[in-house]
């Protein structure tokens, strides 16, 4: 039973993290992206779309990847060339999103899905209850602890790492000291894009292996919250967004046992945990100040 929920846990947890890293590298260059729910939605329908007509669910996986970064370019041509203003940028991405997947998805509501397999590793799959929990998962997950491990050595190892987070820090002194601040942040967009569409694929190829629209049902909220949660630090995201999955799947299991509460009640549980953290998190100004990007939001133009 326990095994059981564990493994609900970490599916719905995967993709909270995924998009949450994606997000935190685009914050550590400078940029606020709000548009997180809407690539997550417009990667969950490409990836419905392409499994579908390709019959894999693997090229269903780029599909979802492709489907978000595209649709984050929208984002950074917007932002970065006619320096429109963030906030307001973002908050239309996710309107739009949310829209434009719901017409593009239409076709295939209701069709049965094409689910990602699980990949059994040999010998570690077989070890007593944190075999099968560990090591007889879907790629997605395996693709989420490899991007916390990489985003982390790359921010805090990498010679390009530690530009990008000169530009988030201070955009001005990184464009003097040559640093191509407008590139390096298009990249940055555009790798939170493709991590928000593998969320969105996880959603409608493992989630739930099928087309529902607005399925992503907030979760780019939450994975926004997750970022301010962590520190900007990738290896907080990952346990904060098992925190935030292990709410949204013990809400689920409440409603099951008949626990005598409100089912509106327990729905809005997850993101009433969000909020509380947030609440904590704002107490520790010290904290939140040194790791926050200083030109996190701040638009940019280079001189000519």
């Amino acid at each position: 039973m326990f095994e059981a929920i564990l493994l609900t846990v970490i599916t719905a947890s995967t993709p909270l993290v995924i998009a949450a890293l994606g997000e935190l590298v685009t914050q550590r260059s400078g940029v606020l992206n709000l548009g997180v729910e809407g690539m997550m939605i417009m990667g969950a329908v490409a990836a419905f779309a392409a499994a579908k007509m390709t019959g894999s669910p693997y090229i269903g996986l780029l599909g979802g990847i492709a489907g978000g970064a595209l649709f984050s370019l929208l984002f950074g041509f917007l932002t970065l060339t006619l320096v429109a203003n963030q906030v307001a940028t973002g908050l239309a991405l996710t309107i739009l999103g949310l829209g434009l997947s719901g017409q593009l998805g239409e076709p295939f509501a209701g069709q049965p899905g094409l689910p990602l397999p699980e990949i059994v590793i040999p010998g570690l799959s077989q070890i007593p209850f944190f075999g099968r929990v560990l090591f007889s998962q879907d790629l997605t997950f395996y693709l989420s602890v490899a991007l916390v491990i990489g985003v982390n050595w790359f921010l805090f190892r990498s010679r390009t790492g530690l530009k990008m987070r000169a530009i988030g820090d201070n955009h001005a002194s990184a464009h003097a000291l040559g640093i191509s601040v407008i590139r390096t942040r298009y990249l940055a967009v555009m790798f939170g894009g493709a991590c928000a569409g593998l969320a969105g694929a996880q959603l409608s190829l493992v989630y739930t292996p099928q087309w529902v629209e607005n399925m992503s049902a907030g979760r780019g909220w939450i994975a926004l919250a997750l970022v301010v949660f962590a520190s900007w630090r990738p290896w907080r995201v990952l346990a904060g967004g098992y925190l935030f999955g292990a709410v949204t799947i013990g809400q689920l299991h409440a409603q099951a046992f008949g626990i005598a509460v409100p089912s509106q009640l327990l729905s809005a549980l997850p993101y009433a945990a969000t909020i509380v953290v947030l609440i904590i998190i704002s107490h520790n100004r010290r904290t939140t100040l040194i790791n926050t990007p200083a030109s996190l939001g701040k638009p940019f133009v280079p001189d000519r």
